[in-house]
């Protein structure tokens, strides 16, 4: 820690707070604001210019090829900034026995225009320039710049990318240049969310063919009255769901994200359905988009609706149950759902809807099904990065079904982030309150008439 050994100064010749008094009042604000807000996030939830980064993450500069890249650590979280044209280049050091995995989230700032091809490509190589894979993540139909996610990863026991050593993340802007209506597009750097992962090997021999074929019928929408539940801005601040009929407001350009825990054995399927608009008519292409992502931040399935102002359905493609072995299918959101963990929802309200129906909010409603019976996991031989990425506890359970986040959590990974531990934090607030106390009854007693 900074200033180890010194004497710590409490204030500047300005009178204003320097060193630890500096950080004790940053961990009070954190402390206040968390406790202030529920969950630490509603009153920016689904504000586009307010995506939720992971507070601990660290920032770091790609490079722009693997000569200078700088290594990313499985299990952080890293802020970076991508530019419109060439990509950015990350070294992760990897053994032969694990399974690598690198979501890469890309935040366009407020005001950003495209088109539905507009987005990032993510693709991880090895030390010879073997792509082991690539995936795209675009805008969509709706035309609407939203944060979007894509996933590089290294998978053991296929043929190719294997051994232990370097591999790099390519992180590159896909862009027309232009925007929908043919004017120039401004292109200003988009923000980067990298959050890598690992998965140790099995610690015994394990299946490699994926289950046999599931019932593929979707599964009859769930009825009852539905209870409000805002989502989070972002995948850390997620908002616990469970099964059950949820409600929430939108306006366009929004994105809300909420988590489901779903364990080894279970399925989990959801449908979202946006109210019939109070004003305005016409016709908007992907107004409301609907995307399921794994523990991992790997896309597994998404569904979009047109809208012409009257009530409109999206429903995810049915799904077979969370099994280690589904990562040997063929489809890809049967090959996604291959890990327990919090499965992540997440809406967009295409800005579009502002123009023919008004600046909302919109009502959305949520109904999601997790059915199946749960079982143990395989046993790894090792342990993944971060340690309970894909483990569903007690607690996990309780906070879907009530929706609590935890909000002190985000304030407590900012200090975390800035070296305080909890404790420490706490006694520094503690201690410049006792402080602050004892000067003023030094100022009263000074100002009483002694006898």
């Amino acid at each position: 820690m900074r200033g180890r050994g010194r004497r710590t100064r409490w204030r500047r010749g300005d009178g204003r707070p320097t060193g630890a008094a500096a950080r004790a009042g940053a961990v009070a604000a954190a402390l206040c604001a968390a406790a202030a807000l529920p969950g630490g996030f509603t009153a920016t939830a689904g504000t586009r210019d307010a995506y939720a980064f992971d507070p601990a993450g660290r920032s770091v500069t790609g490079a722009t090829g693997t000569a200078g890249a700088p290594r990313l650590e499985p299990g952080r979280a890293y802020r970076d900034s991508l530019p419109v044209r060439g990509s950015l280049t990350y070294r992760l050091d990897l053994t032969a026995a694990e399974s690598a995995y690198a979501p890469v989230t890309a935040v366009p700032p407020a005001g950003t225009t495209g088109n539905a091809t507009d987005g990032i490509r993510v693709s991880l190589e090895d030390a010879r320039g073997t792509r082991c894979s690539t995936a795209s993540a675009l805008f969509g139909a709706g035309l609407s710049a939203r944060p979007v996610t894509a996933l590089g990863q290294r998978q053991t026991g296929r043929s190719l990318c294997q051994g232990a050593g370097a591999y790099y993340l390519r992180v590159e802007r896909l862009s027309t240049g232009g925007s929908a209506s043919g004017t120039a597009s401004p292109a200003p750097r988009w923000d980067l969310e990298i959050a890598p992962v690992t998965e140790p090997g099995l610690a015994a021999t394990g299946p490699t063919t994926a289950p046999p074929a599931q019932d593929s019928a979707s599964p009859g929408p769930l009825a009852g009255n539905p209870q409000e539940r805002t989502g989070g801005a972002g995948f850390t601040t997620a908002r616990p769901l469970g099964q059950g009929v949820w409600r929430t407001g939108i306006t366009p350009g929004s994105t809300l994200f909420y988590k489901v825990p779903v364990d080894w054995g279970r399925r989990m399927h959801a449908v979202a359905e946006l109210d019939a608009a109070t004003s305005g008519h016409g016709y908007v292409g992907g107004a409301l988009n609907l995307s399921l992502y794994s523990p991992v931040r790997g896309y597994v399935d998404g569904a979009s609706l047109g809208y012409t102002g009257t009530r409109r359905t999206a429903a995810l493609d049915p799904l077979p149950p969370v099994e280690y072995a589904n990562r040997y299918a063929v489809l890809t959101g049967e090959n996604a759902v291959r890990f327990a963990g919090d499965y992540y929802l997440v809406l967009h309200l295409s800005e579009k809807m502002a123009d023919t129906f008004g600046t909302g909010p919109f009502h959305v409603t949520l109904r999601v099904r997790v059915d199946g019976r749960a079982h143990a996991g395989p046993r790894y031989a090792g342990r993944p990065e971060p340690g309970d990425v894909f483990t569903v506890t007690e607690r996990d359970r309780r906070a879907a079904a009530s929706g609590e986040t935890g909000g002190g959590g985000v304030a407590m990974k900012a200090l975390a982030a800035g070296g305080i531990g909890t404790g420490t934090a706490l006694l520094l607030v503690l201690g410049g309150w006792t402080v602050a106390a004892r000067r003023a009854q030094t100022r009263l007693s000074a100002q009483k008439p002694t006898a």
